[in-house]
């Protein structure tokens, strides 16, 4: 009978081992846990980041809105109706900084 019971606490510890300190014990359980948290955010924030530019893209294929502020923003494009200034702050001609750009309509 005590060899019995030996055996079963012999047993019991070596679960126990394999529970609590093995390479798929509990600590590979929450470390994965962790990095699934981790991917799933990421993967809501790229989603994110595709509906916005899919909404950009329906945008530049559907009128000339956001075609046209796309030309002014990147190109610096200006409308045939329109006046072109630049603005040369005071501070930017002491330190040859660029000149500002702007347009009106």
């Amino acid at each position: 009978m005590k060899w019995l019971a030996a055996a079963l606490f012999v047993v019991v510890v070596l679960l126990q081992y394999r529970l609590w300190l093995s390479a798929n014990g509990v600590r590979e359980y929450t470390r994965l846990e962790t990095a699934v948290a981790q991917q799933r955010s990421e993967d809501e924030r790229l989603a994110d980041r595709n509906r916005q530019l899919a909404a950009e893209v329906r945008d530049l294929k559907s009128g000339f809105g956001a075609l046209e502020e796309r030309a002014r923003s990147d190109l610096g494009m200006i409308a045939n109706n329109e006046t072109f200034y630049q603005v040369v702050p005071a501070h930017a001609q002491a330190q040859g900084s660029a000149p500002t750009r702007t347009a009106a309509r």
